[in-house]
């Protein structure tokens, strides 16, 4: 319908820590999001699981980058599958 921006969505469940924790990896998930060369017009929804709260920054930067990679969504990546990849 004519969308030039694309929107991340992420869920954080109370597994992965407490409030100070959760809102630590959607602040770092947010940056990654931010720097991703995404493609206008996907809209995509992220779901924390419990090892996301011990990883790092450069750790979830890389994880994402290699999920869009995989789903086709980067500037420039070929769509290698139709199916939503996941990590866990």
């Amino acid at each position: 319908k004519g969308v030039t921006l694309s929107r991340f969505g992420f869920s954080v469940g109370r597994r992965v820590g407490g409030a100070v924790t959760r809102n630590k990896v959607k602040r770092r998930l947010r940056e990654t999001a931010r720097l991703a060369q995404v493609q206008n017009g996907w809209d995509m929804v992220v779901i924390v699981r419990k090892k996301g709260s011990s990883a790092d920054f450069h750790m979830l930067r890389r994880s994402m980058n290699n999920l869009m990679k995989r789903a086709g969504v980067l500037d420039g990546s070929p769509n290698c599958s139709n199916t939503s990849p996941r990590i866990d």
